[in-house]
Parts: C-alpha cells; structure tokens; sequence
C-alpha cells in the first residue's frame, strides 16, 4: 500500500472511543499532572540530553529526549515528531536527536517524543480500517500538544517561541495541531499527507477503493470526513509554515505537494527538494535556518549543520 493512502485512511478514522466522533478527541484536561520522570541524563559538550517521560492523557507513558542547552534561557523550544518509514532504525525520537543537538547552543530546548507506534509493546497493524491505527493518530495527536505543556511549563521557556518540526507521519500530526493549538509561532510540515479532499482525486485512491469495496471505502470515508489535516492546516495562521517535500516520490509528488500547500493558510514557504522521502542535507540546512529565523535565536553554524549525518531510507516497505 502507498505511504499516503495509507496515511488517509488513518487520518480519516478516529475508532469507537467516542459515541460521536469529533473535534472534542482532540481535547484533554490540562491541569492535569504532567508526572514528568527521567531515566537518565547525557552530556553532548555543553547540551544536556534527558531520558524522560510524561503521562500520556489517552493513557500509557510517553517516552522522549529533552535537550537543554548550558545557561539559564529564557529559551525558545521546539518539539520534534519523527517519521513512520516501517523499517527505518530511526522511526523514533532519535531522528531529529542530531538537529536538537545542534540548535541547542543557539538557545533552544527541544523535546523529541516516541509516537504510539515506538513505544514498548506495540504492535504492528497493517490494516486501514482497524480502529487500532486511528486510535494511535488521535493519541499522538493530544500527545504532541501534551509536550508543549512540558516545555511550556518550564521556567527557562519562552512561551512565545515555540515551534513544531513533524516529518511524514508527523507531519500529518502537525497539520492537526496547527489549526488546534494556537501557541505554536511556526511550523515545518515535512513530506507529509495534508489533505483528504486532495488524495481521494488521486488514482491510488481509486484503486483502492475498487480493491477494498467502493460501498465499504465510500462509508468509511463519509463516516470520518471531518478528520481531515487540510481542514486545520488551513487555519495554522497566524503561525507560519514551512512545508518541505521531495521529489523522488511515488505517491506525495510534487504536483500532490503543491495542491496541498495551496490550501495551507498564509504565512507560509514552500520548497521542493530532489531528495527521496527522507529529505537530504539542503532542507536539514533550511529547516535549521527558518527555525533559528523564526524563534529568533542565533543561526547554527555551517559546519555544525553540515555534520549532522543524513537520515537513512531503507527500501520501501511501509510509511
């Protein structure tokens, strides 16, 4: 199955936790305990890297890195959500580890989470329809803007510079989180599903719908048609949104890429990349760039960002 069907048909399902599914999944209380606990800590240079974890609101525990660069802030912050490629050794939170490493100097503490599908004793379901999968979209979904509450609760955070970087998987999560929590000053949406209305014109999408069953596709669809990222996405404003896409892709190609950014609300930047899914060492340059631009913090230096080691893809076998 391509990337992003399979992407909308988790973005279209929200499974039977509610009587009436909608918007209101998205909430959580949130006074509650944040119940942050730390295994550990480790020493890159001056950047300190906690392993820690929080409480989960759709319940469970939440595994992430925080990075906290030397000093006392006040510093920006920024939370990291990895890609789902199935065989990657990094579809986890040590994807962007390297990139948290590396902006933390410039005053930023970023926290990088485990999505629903890396933490410990999940298991694999590879079919669209099971509510399962639609229950990890909404849980990750609350989960992200959970991590916010931890930075933001942090005294040496400044509320008013924080920004979401989301890669695939994640980026479809951030498209959510855009148009529902309006703390966040920017957005890098990476190689990312953003758009049912767009997909379901797609070829692929007949394709699938004729092998599954156009009466069984056709109401899962209509069921859950309120659960789509392009419904958000068009009101991040006023934060800003930086979307990257590549384009050695079978299914998010760059004319797919273009219509959902055009309905992506202003302000925003686009940028093509000719790079496979995983992106490559210009939009790693890039995306460091707009976020010390957009969080206001010093420019990491060239050298730094051009050893961060490139983020390998495995031949596809999944999201």
């Amino acid at each position: 199955m391509k990337i992003a069907i399979a992407a909308l048909l988790l973005a279209g399902a929200i499974g039977a936790q509610a009587q009436t599914p909608g918007p209101q999944d998205f909430q959580y209380d949130r006074k509650a305990p944040l119940d942050i606990r730390e295994v550990g800590v480790a020493k890159r240079g001056d950047v300190s890297v906690h392993d820690i974890s929080y409480a989960s609101p759709k319940g469970g525990r939440v595994p992430a890195y925080l990075v906290v660069p030397a000093g006392k802030g006040p510093f920006a912050a920024v939370i990291w959500g990895h890609w789902y490629w199935a065989n990657s050794a990094q579809r986890n939170r040590t994807e962007f580890l390297d990139e948290a490493v590396a902006l933390a100097p410039s005053g930023v503490v970023s926290l990088l989470t485990d999505g629903p599908i890396a933490r410990p004793g999940h298991v694999d379901n590879k079919d669209p329809f099971d509510d399962a999968q639609a229950g990890d979209l909404i849980q990750q979904i609350v989960d992200m803007r959970r991590g916010a509450d931890v930075l933001l609760a942090r005294k040496d955070v400044d509320a008013q510079r924080l920004a979401y970087v989301g890669h695939s998987y994640n980026a479809t999560v951030g498209g959510f989180v855009s148009g529902i929590d309006k703390r966040f000053a920017a957005f890098v949406l990476m190689a990312g599903d953003l758009s049912d209305e767009a997909d379901l014109k797609s070829e692929e999408f007949a394709e699938f719908r004729e092998k599954n069953g156009p009466a069984k596709v056709d109401a899962y669809v209509a069921k859950y048609s309120w659960l789509d990222p392009g419904k958000f996405v068009a009101h991040a404003s006023p934060a800003t949104v930086f979307l990257q896409y590549a384009t050695k892709e079978d299914f998010l190609t760059p004319e797919r890429a273009k219509a959902y950014a055009a309905n992506v609300s202003e302000p925003k930047k686009f940028q093509l990349y000719d790079a496979p899914h995983a992106l490559n060492a210009e939009a790693r340059r890039d995306r460091l760039a707009f976020l010390a631009e957009r969080l206001k913090v010093k420019p990491v230096d060239a050298a730094v960002v051009a050893a961060i080691p490139e983020l390998y893809q495995p031949a596809d076998q999944g999201q």
